[in-house]
């Protein structure tokens, strides 16, 4: 009995020490940058010839670039040495274009440029390490970017100049304010005027189910007709539902609503430690399928709509195949908003993910029985750090301007956490082994096939998305055999989804491959179809109606009298839980 206690005590020592340490490097495992730093560095010292051309580049570039500087002194239209890449806004205003502050930009961007020679095509590094590396040499060059100091950027220094030094006095009050709540973790007191239930997931509705995992909001109707089939929404469980019910101006259930569809909303409980042993099976079932089941009480004999928003549209496809293996045909359609089924190609947040770094969130996910919120946001910051970190700071701080709060950015700051044994299994499943795309994901004891589902699919991906780039979503035209209507749509992984119709400067591009046609690759499909101006949402309403039985009078809410009387009003409890 002793010696066979043994390894079970000294694993839990290794898991308490990367449980602590977990909280100082914000989830991130030493070991695993560590590992790829290692990897770049030995390679390099084996590569004389790529050292070599790199010191030759760094010279010949540093000999043009102090030409270049001496004539800008003298010449203010000078074209630039570098021109920074399309995505780069840092350097745009003509505040730039000036000497000395043009010289600065530059030069910079020659950093940049080198950092971005000397990390990338080392003969011998792994892929996912020269990822890591790259990625690394990025954020530091974020962070000592001109843009951030207050000596080398004038557009604060004029704004000092302008306000006789005032915005540095706010700055410096929005740093303390800022400093405090991060001390009482409060958010910021200007998302008080956002608030859920008063001007936040306000579309009216019921609760008409609740288990311990979700709680099912049917919607009222509106229209005096809606169409046969309803739509259930299956949000991530990252994230509160109500990213698809914001202000009514930009709700996606109410435009569904209004445009006379039944709509059906899963709001997921928020994780404490009591939930720590919720696995992946448990949100299909417990999830998708008792909310499929509610539905089709509810409104009998019809079909629904199954829409799913990022996890929850891998956890919907997850359902539909495993529904589809029992030829279970509940589903008439299948909408998927920037949703990754195959993991192969999943873009940077795969820097975070290797056998390493699962395994030490496992132990910090092991010692407090869930992913905290902290954790995952540090990620996503790190991907967006330009959007998300410096260039707050530079508003914020040196600009002095009021922080920036609409209701997006306060649903943003409202996450929730993940059950320790379901994140594991996703994390593992299929971000590091993608078994869903290899047809090695259980459910019930069996495997699972995408291809099985042979319901109309609908696929909407974003040009800007760092969680979800589009041309992994675009690999479902690969998984399916069936009718894929395929949208890429500008914006970012939430922006470009909540694209209402009449939201200036968005534009989609749209194109249906059916199940016989070949496949064509993702960029040539991006040449193939034409930008049109406005809100994709309007051609997905169509496509649901175009799939749709006719119009009939709308459903009650809930049975009155059977499983799935209403409980309470919407948006329900497990929305409010912190």
């Amino acid at each position: 009995m002793t010696r066979m206690s043994v390894p079970n005590v000294k694993n839990s020592i290794d898991r308490a020490i990367h449980a602590v340490e977990g909280r100082m490097t914000n989830g991130l495992s030493p070991a695993s940058i560590m590992v790829a730093y290692f990897d770049w560095l030995v390679h390099m010292a084996h590569s004389p010839g790529k050292v070599s051309e790199m010191s030759e580049n760094f010279a010949r570039k540093t000999v043009d670039f102090n030409i270049w500087a001496a004539r800008a002194t003298m010449d203010p239209d000078l074209p630039d040495f570098i021109q920074p890449l399309p995505e780069d806004r840092r350097f745009r205003s003509e505040e730039w274009k000036k000497f000395p502050f043009n010289v600065i930009a530059q030069g910079f961007l020659l950093k940049e440029q080198w950092w971005h020679y000397a990390t990338m095509g080392i003969p011998g590094v792994s892929k996912h390490h020269e990822s890591m590396v790259h990625f690394g040499a990025r954020q530091w060059l974020d962070i000592i970017s001109p843009t951030n100091f207050f000596a080398t950027n004038p557009h604060v220094l004029k704004t000092t100049v302008e306000q006789s030094g005032q915005n540095l006095v706010k700055g410096a009050e929005n740093f303390w304010n800022e400093v405090m709540r991060n001390i009482v973790d409060q958010h910021n007191a200007a998302d008080s005027e956002y608030s859920v239930g008063k001007n936040l997931a306000v579309t009216k509705g019921k609760v008409v189910y609740r288990n311990r995992l979700v709680e099912l909001i049917q919607y009222e109707p509106t229209t005096k007709k809606v169409d046969a089939e309803p739509v259930l929404i299956v949000p991530a469980w990252i994230m509160k539902y109500y990213i698809l019910d914001l202000s009514q101006y930009n709700s996606l259930v109410k435009y569904l609503v209004d445009k006379g569809h039944t709509v059906f909303m899963i709001s997921w409980h928020n994780p404490t430690a009591q939930d720590r042993d919720l696995d992946m099976e448990d949100y299909v079932i417990q999830g998708v399928m008792e909310s499929l089941k509610a539905v089709t009480t509810i409104v009998p004999d019809q079909k629904v709509h199954g829409v799913g928003y990022c996890l929850g549209g891998t956890l919907l496809t997850i359902a539909a195949a495993a529904m589809a293996r029992n030829e279970d045909d509940r589903f008439k359609t299948i909408t998927l908003f920037t949703t990754q089924t195959d993991f192969s190609e999943a873009g940077e947040l795969m820097l975070f993910i290797d056998e390493s770094q699962i395994s030490y969130m496992e132990d910090m996910m092991w010692d407090q029985g869930y992913l905290d919120t902290k954790q995952m946001s540090g990620a996503f910051q790190l991907l967006r750090s330009f959007d998300l970190v410096w260039s707050k700071m530079v508003s914020e701080y040196l600009l002095g301007e009021q922080p920036r709060v609409n209701d997006l950015m306060s649903w943003n700051a409202d996450a929730t956490r993940m059950p320790y044994k379901m994140h594991t299994q996703y994390l593992r499943r299929l971000f590091l082994d993608n078994d869903l795309a290899a047809r090695r994901f259980e459910v019930g004891g069996k495997p699972i096939s995408v291809s099985d589902i042979r319901t109309p699919m609908f696929a909407v991906a974003t040009g800007k998305d760092h969680v979800a780039p589009w041309k992994s979503v675009y690999k479902i035209h690969q998984l399916v055999d069936t009718d894929v209507t395929f949208v890429l749509t500008n914006g970012g992984h939430n922006a470009g989804i909540v694209n209402e119709p009449g939201h200036p400067r968005r534009h989609y591009q749209i194109g249906t491959k059916l199940d016989n046609d070949k496949f064509v690759p993702p960029a040539e499909w991006a040449e193939r179809h034409p930008v049109i101006d406005g809100s994709w949402w309007e051609p997905w309403e169509a496509w649901l109606t175009e799939h749709s039985s006719g119009k009939v009078t709308p459903p009650q809410v809930g049975t009155k009298g059977g499983d799935y009387d209403p409980i309470c009003d919407a948006p329900g409890t497990y929305v409010f839980e912190d």
